[in-house]
């Protein structure tokens, strides 16, 4: 009987121990899954590979039907299920009917956007004419506020609908209370026992709530809002001279507010976003469309379309722009419209890239050499220069290079800093940030497991530095022991085909919860390898019975995997990566994004 090294030794893919990047390679199915693998294909007579693949992913044989069939009717809870949902509905209808003007208030990403955009498009199917604020990121600040609350009322709301935001918003609605306006809020947040006093607070991660939709993004918890009130309407007659608002076509919103909140693609998520992505397909939304041109996606979108090329866009107004743009792209029915704002948005990614790059240099420079000096389990990073509506992506990039969790801080005249964290699986951030609060080392701070926001005075930064290390470094020291890629199968350049891409969407689609498969391509030879764009290297494998197969490893000419490419033109590499179709001038093609490289004449030890 092997014992743990000989199992961990035995389960190694290729022989891969240690990678370019120091890596491991191993199977991702256990023997348990592999035996699950070979049911689900004789079962359902499916080829090998999409098994592994389906039960690498927990899917058991009984299930794998329904699985690669996933609907929204079968998966949809009662909506009535969640926490207040029928008081918000109950709200919102009067309001409808009684004429009253209602007024959103969405946070500034690209899941608030959404959220707003399908809220309001729906009331503008019954004749409404909602107002949708969207915060400035840097003078308001996330959620709902006082004067901004003031300012909606002076204007004639006589309802506030929150989406993405609120669950804590207490002093905002104590002024909103004052102004005897109603507030109902709809989020997903992690949220206290001690909740605001409103009309209705739908949340599925209230404490209170049960109905198991915890995993929704706020613009998934919004579309449940939806087809409660819809139903609620249609109860009272409300359609009886008109057709009832088409709420399936709301879908490719949802399907990008899903996408980009980095929510586990599962149950009704993963319906609502392999829905969504075949009507986005259609081209219905104008904004969507003009977005998705400037953005040159080509072919039938993907998730990672929308998490990598839209999504980027239409926080880049929130982050450096206008905090409204995207909501305002999102909703508009003139396309003439929709391609100014999108080319707007365009624009203001690339200045964000731009400013986003000059940030990272400084970083990582601070990174590096604080892990020179000290190696701290948890980064702290920050700087007077820094825009603060750039600093969660520079926290993600400091995450990924040096695999541990990270903060970016960016600090005014004052010293006041407004930071933003990003975790690794196995380190919970927003738990930690919440204690600091209490503890009294932040002036405000929250967030999940994965990401959290917080701010802080500078003179109490290195408290906060140490506070994070003693809290959290048995934590990150767990989850870093073991570096590793989870390789679902072996192929060769000869089977990546289109053929076999047809099947792998069949269990997708991919993302945060629902990985994409990797696999693993033994000794191909690199006949071909360059530098192309920012940072990328483009490369040729050749299987050894000639079939070749083009390959794009992103921002990696600077990483260990990147240089093993350019440097081992004419030689065979262990490399391991996801496949994608790349389309060019309408034809579509197979294509490798290579997570990592191996020698194997010395990855073996």
């Amino acid at each position: 009987m092997l014992n743990n090294s000989g199992e961990e030794e035995r389960r190694l893919v290729l022989g891969v121990a240690r990678s370019a990047n120091d890596n491991a390679w191993r199977e991702r199915l256990s023997p348990t899954d592999t035996r699950n693998a070979m049911a689900i294909a004789q079962m359902h007579g499916l080829p090998d590979v999409l098994a592994r693949v389906l039960a690498a992913r927990g899917v058991v044989a009984d299930q794998a039907a329904d699985f690669l069939a996933p609907s929204i009717k079968n998966l949809m809870p009662d909506p009535s299920r969640l926490v207040d949902l029928d008081d918000a509905v109950m709200r919102v209808a009067d309001a409808i009917q009684g004429d009253r003007k209602i007024a959103i208030f969405g946070d500034y990403d690209v899941d608030g956007a959404t959220s707003s955009a399908i809220f309001a498009k729906y009331l503008q199917w019954l004749g409404q004419d909602p107002v949708i604020h969207i915060p400035d990121r840097i003078i308001e600040g996330y959620g709902p506020n006082g004067p901004a609350i003031e300012h909606l009322h002076q204007s004639g709301a006589e309802l506030l609908v929150t989406l993405d935001c609120g669950s804590t918003s207490f002093e905002a609605f104590e002024t909103a209370r004052k102004l005897d306006l109603d507030v109902v809020v709809i989020d997903h947040h992690q949220v206290g026992e001690t909740l605001p006093e409103v009309v209705a607070l739908v949340n599925p991660n209230r404490q209170d709530d049960l109905s198991g939709q915890e995993h929704l993004a706020a613009v998934g918890v919004t579309f449940l809002f939806l087809v409660g009130l819809n139903r609620e309407l249609r109860r009272r007659g409300a359609f009886q001279n008109g057709q009832q608002p088409d709420l399936m076509s709301l879908l490719d919103l949802v399907a990008l507010g899903t996408v980009c909140d980095v929510v586990p693609l599962r149950g009704l998520n993963r319906a609502y976003v392999t829905r969504g992505l075949a009507v986005m397909h259609q081209r219905r939304n104008y904004g969507l469309t003009a977005l998705a041109d400037v953005a040159r996606v080509s072919g039938r979108p993907a998730p990672y379309h929308l998490g990598f090329l839209i999504g980027p866009r239409i926080n880049a107004g929130g982050r450096i722009g206008d905090a409204a743009l995207g909501a305002r792209l999102l909703t508009t029915e003139d396309p003439h419209e929709a391609r100014a704002l999108a080319e707007r948005l365009d624009q203001l990614n690339s200045e964000r890239q731009t400013m986003e790059a000059l940030m990272l240099e400084q970083a990582g420079a601070e990174a590096v050499a604080a892990i020179e000096q000290r190696d701290p389990s948890v980064l702290l990073t920050g700087s007077e220069d820094w825009h603060p509506g750039i600093v969660g992506l520079i926290a993600s990039r400091l995450k990924e290079a040096h695999r541990r969790p990270a903060f970016a801080i960016s600090f005014d005249e004052t010293g006041k800093g407004t930071g933003s964290g990003r975790s690794i699986p196995g380190v919970d951030l927003g738990k930690a940030v919440r204690q600091a609060v209490e503890d009294g080392l932040l002036e405000k701070g929250g967030g999940h497991a994965m990401a959290a926001g917080l701010t802080v005075h500078r003179d109490k930064a290195s408290d906060l530095e140490a506070f994070f290390n003693e809290t959290l470094q048995a934590d990150v020291d767990a989850a870093t022991a073991h570096r590793e890629i989870k390789v679902d199968a072996a192929l060769t350049a000869t089977g990546a085909t289109l053929d076999l891409m047809e099947l792998l969407e069949k269990a997708g689609p991919y993302g945060a919860g629902h990985s994409e498969p990797v696999f693993a391509f033994p000794a191909h030879r690199v006949t071909f390898a360059d530098v192309v764009g920012k940072g990328h290297v483009r490369a040729t494998l050749a299987a050894g019975d000639g079939s070749t197969l083009k390959a794009i490893c992103f921002k990696a000419d600077d990483k260990p995997h990147g240089k093993m490419l350019l440097e081992g033109r004419g030689r065979n590499l262990h490399v391991s990566g996801s496949l994608s179709i790349d389309t060019w001038q309408g034809t579509p093609k197979v294509q490798l994004r290579i997570l990592d490289v191996a020698d194997p004449q010395k990855s073996r030890h």
